[in-house]
């Protein structure tokens, strides 16, 4: 469950030694000189029609810097203490702001380099307009997470077979689809998933898609580690 997009105030105060993480943090972004970088718990930017969010929403966070070369060359080295809890989704985000049934195509393709180690999801997270629900797509993950609510079984959809998970964080309904098996590079046909939650499942109706972010949602990365998106893309009609 990433944050709420809309809850953009901040709600606690990093350690002092977020400053110093910072100037480590960019020590560990690639050596070619990248257009963008901050370690700003709420930078962003917007290249080549993506937005890029720092995204450092979680209690007890540690350092996280985020780089660019563009909206879907992309990184961010991360040191977040070995406990419970997400601490950040730093992400890349595309706006649809098409309604479903006015969707003739939706797909995105990923590929990403991430640790062995640490605690994290590599997931898709799609919103509504409306920020009424949320679709997480998770495509790898590692260590102790997890996802929100009760599983409603397997499923093959979309060029993946997935796990689904269905549930509310209590400002929205959650939706989660895990992969049986991890992936660092593919093809996402997103509209038949969300055509089978609204059609065949009955869980929304004809919403309209608005944002469409990629990222890591991290809950421990000790010591620092690395996160490197090589390229995505989210294309829509």
């Amino acid at each position: 469950m990433a944050r709420h997009p809309l809850a953009r105030t901040v709600t606690l105060l990093l350690a002092p030694a977020l400053a110093l993480g910072a100037a480590l943090g960019l020590a560990a972004a690639p050596a070619s000189a990248a257009v963008w970088n901050s370690c700003d718990q709420w930078g962003s930017t917007t290249l080549n029609g993506y937005t890029l969010y720092n995204d450092i929403w979680g209690s007890g966070a540690g350092s996280q810097c985020i780089w660019a070369n563009s909206g879907t060359n992309w990184g961010v080295w991360a040191d977040h203490p070995n406990t419970g809890g997400i601490k950040a989704y730093p992400n890349s985000k595309k706006v649809v702001d098409k309604s479903i049934t006015s969707l003739s195509s939706l797909t995105s393709s990923y590929n990403v380099t991430v640790p062995s180690s640490g605690a994290y999801n590599t997931s898709y997270d799609i919103w509504d307009t409306d920020y009424d629900y949320e679709i997480m797509l998770w495509v790898n993950y590692n260590g102790a997470v997890g996802p929100l609510g009760t599983s409603q079984g397997t499923l093959t959809l979309g060029g993946h077979t997935w796990t689904v998970y269905k549930g509310n964080n209590g400002a929205n309904d959650v939706f989660s689809f895990l992969r049986t098996s991890d992936s660092t590079s593919g093809t996402v046909n997103v509209l038949p998933i969300l055509k089978w939650i609204k059609d065949t499942k009955g869980w929304f109706g004809n919403e309209t898609i608005g944002d469409v972010q990629f990222g890591y949602e991290i809950t421990s990365s000790a010591g620092g580690l690395n996160f490197v998106t090589n390229s995505l893309t989210v294309s829509s009609s």
